[in-house]
């Protein structure tokens, strides 16, 4: 990062923006991603551009998706030798990953420092765009990377992990310190690699009820199933479904959540 970028924007609390400025974790980051000419790849949040750099060297199609309209054009600036180097002035949260497809054969590679502050949407909002997606690499608080990662039965393990890991294989690659930033954050950042299954290892028949039930079965995560699910319960014959309701939510895999969401459905 410049000194003259640096000088003309500070980083902005709204937009939960913390600057990474360690080269050995930038270059880190890039070779875990390992960028190629001829990808479609898309940056989440470039901020500066510390790991833009980085990915257009290798990757000169790049586009970028930025918030904050103030380092829109610091960014045309500062890589104008780029001239296939699209940024997008937008939220995220709302912005259509889609779009940046040229043809239905084509995957989008995405990356990004996601916001603290809205990581856990932001993550559920690009898992919509799973079918055109061909993996995901984020900068997250590392406690919302334990969730993604987590195994059943541990104090991690929630309705993130199930909803990250029925779609995708998530993996954990390393952590990042908080004197990376400036400003230096006041929590410990980590890598993930989500990868979209090309097959999943369970499908649940109706994902709608899928997504509630695993929604409700955390909720009240200290109660038994058969209790933490009981309004979906109503006249069921539990018997009639392969999985012990004795347990709680966290000790259920995924597979187990499918099955069970797929069992209550036969007998709607």
């Amino acid at each position: 990062m410049s000194e003259q970028f640096g000088s003309k924007h500070q980083a902005r609390k709204r937009f939960g923006q913390n600057f990474l400025t360690d080269d050995s974790i930038i270059r880190q980051i890039a070779r875990a991603i390992a960028p190629k000419a001829g990808e479609r790849i898309a940056e989440i949040g470039p901020g500066q551009g510390a790991i833009t750099a980085y990915l257009l060297e290798h990757c000169p199609t790049l586009c970028a998706i930025e918030l904050d309209r103030d380092l829109v054009p610091l960014l045309r600036q500062k890589f104008s030798g780029f001239p296939d180097f699209r940024i997008y002035q937008s939220d995220a949260l709302n912005f259509d990953f889609k779009s940046l497809l040229e043809s239905p054969e084509e995957k989008l590679r995405i990356v990004g420092n996601l916001p603290y502050n809205i990581s856990t949407p932001l993550i559920f909002h690009i898992l919509g765009f799973e079918n055109a997606v061909k993996d995901m690499h984020f900068m997250l608080q590392k406690e919302v990377v334990d969730r993604l990662a987590a195994t059943a039965g541990t104090k991690s393990y929630g309705r993130l992990s199930v909803m990250a890991q029925y779609r995708c294989d998530v993996e954990s690659l390393f952590d990042v310190a908080p004197e990376s930033f400036r400003p230096i954050p006041k929590v410990i950042s980590s890598i993930v690699r989500m990868t979209p299954f090309t097959q999943r290892p369970a499908v649940a028949h109706n994902e709608y009820h899928f997504a509630e039930l695993v929604k409700m079965a955390f909720q009240q995560r200290r109660k038994t199933l058969r209790n933490a699910i009981k309004p979906l319960l109503h006249d069921l014959d539990e018997n009639a479904i392969n999985v012990d309701l004795g347990r709680r939510a966290e000790q259920l895999t995924v597979s187990e959540f499918v099955s069970l969401s797929n069992g209550m459905q036969k007998h709607d």
